[in-house]
């Protein structure tokens, strides 16, 4: 009995047109399940960033749309200005010079208000001394005598006179501070200030005795003690101001000088001679 002989391999395996048709087949049942899954993974993403927006929007059932402008701008920062708010002027003054001219005139500007600050306390100083006089009660309005010629102090003990080698012109007649000056001669006031270069509290009067030309002047008196002004007339003895200690002073004393024709004498002996 001839031996049989089974064939186990299937039609499919050994047909090629067979398993290109199984293929197809294959593909075409993938094609659609892929499509469904992509669609379904599309919807699930729409719904998860849908619903909360339409949760949060959603209110009154006539509540109006809201557009995406609105939600911008409720989202965005804002700024109120009030109406009254006004930009500050801005001057000159606010800015700093910085130009070297600029520089140059503003220095000379401050050091033109400090002297003129300067002046201006001065004067103060001066008319408040002025009008601080000190009292005169008490004291004898003209020194005693009768003669075209008087002791201009009649109290004192005698000091330093003209030369010295330091240029002394005068002669200190030393007397306790506040004692009366008088005018040794009549004539005329021509200087008469609260400070006078050394002299201090000063002034000087110009006489005419029998034809000669004097000047005699009184130093170092007392802030606010002058009782004459120049331009004014005074008469021998009159009294004219107090013995003090201003300019340069070493004490309480009066520098009185005398000049004839510009030159400088010493005055006492002119005194011992003239006064009456």
């Amino acid at each position: 009995m001839p031996e049989t002989t089974i064939e186990t391999t299937s039609r499919t395996s050994a047909d090629p047109t067979a398993r290109q048709k199984a293929a197809t087949r294959s593909a075409a049942f993938v094609r659609p399940v892929r499509t469904v899954a992509i669609l379904g993974a599309v919807g699930a993403l729409v719904a998860a960033i849908a619903l909360p927006a339409f949760v949060s929007t959603s209110g009154a059932a006539d509540a109006a749309p809201v557009t995406t402008e609105q939600l911008a701008a409720g989202n965005s920062q804002s700024i109120v200005v009030a109406s009254e708010a006004t930009q500050a002027p801005s001057t000159r003054g606010q800015f700093v010079a910085t130009t070297p001219d600029e520089i140059e005139k503003r220095k000379a500007e401050e050091a033109a208000a400090a002297r003129a600050a300067a002046a201006a306390a001065s004067a103060a100083s001066a008319a408040t001394a002025s009008s601080s006089r000190p009292s005169l009660a008490g004291m004898a309005l003209v020194a005693p005598g009768s003669g075209a010629v008087r002791y201009p102090v009649t109290s004192f003990t005698p000091g330093e006179g003209p030369g010295s080698g330091r240029g002394h012109e005068g002669w200190d007649m030393i007397a306790p501070e506040g004692t009366p000056i008088y005018a040794a001669a009549a004539g005329t006031v021509t200087a008469s200030a609260e400070s006078i270069g050394g002299y201090g509290v000063s002034m000087m009067i110009m006489s005419n005795l029998n034809g000669t030309m004097v000047e005699t002047r009184y130093g170092h008196m007392v802030y606010g003690s002058r009782m004459v002004e120049a331009g004014d007339q005074v008469s021998a003895g009159q009294l004219i101001g107090l013995v003090g200690n201003t300019g340069n002073s070493y004490g309480s004393h009066l520098h009185f000088e005398v000049r004839i024709g510009g030159s400088v004498i010493d005055p006492e002996p002119w005194l011992a001679a003239n006064a009456g």
